[in-house]
């Protein structure tokens, strides 16, 4: 894959959320259905630090997984917010990423009146970039 589509509505949904959590990362997951980007799952962040990390909490993202598959949807990606850092994955992002199959979304605060969004294939301890294309 080297690149993920996704529709404008979903993207604003993700930013919205991003917005309204400006010191904290914000996370969850994107399901597709038919290869299809289709719905957004926010999951809360439960990280002891949640200005620079973010960990899903765990019963929350189970739940989120659940509907996804009672959907008939797959898991397309996961993303979150890097509050006061650019939209490319942290060291601990690369090593913590246990879904090698799965898009990685980074949403940057960083710019004043900009928001950022980044996609990534992370696998292996490697983070490459994918374009990204709103539809």
């Amino acid at each position: 894959m080297d690149r993920l589509r996704l529709p404008r509505p979903l993207v604003n949904q993700i930013l919205t959320q991003a917005q309204h959590s400006p010191e904290a990362e914000i996370c969850g997951l994107i399901a597709a259905k038919n290869g299809a980007a289709s719905r957004c799952y926010p999951v809360h962040n439960a990280a002891a630090d949640p200005v620079h990390r973010y960990r899903m909490e765990p019963q929350a993202q189970i739940e989120a997984l659940r509907q996804m598959r009672e959907a008939g949807e797959e898991l397309l990606a996961i993303y979150h917010s890097h509050p006061h850092t650019p939209p490319t994955p942290s060291s601990s992002d690369i090593e913590e990423a246990n879904y090698p199959d799965a898009v990685y979304l980074i949403i940057s605060l960083d710019i004043k009146g900009v928001l950022q969004i980044s996609a990534f294939c992370i696998a292996n301890g490697t983070a490459s970039p994918l374009v990204l294309e709103l539809l």
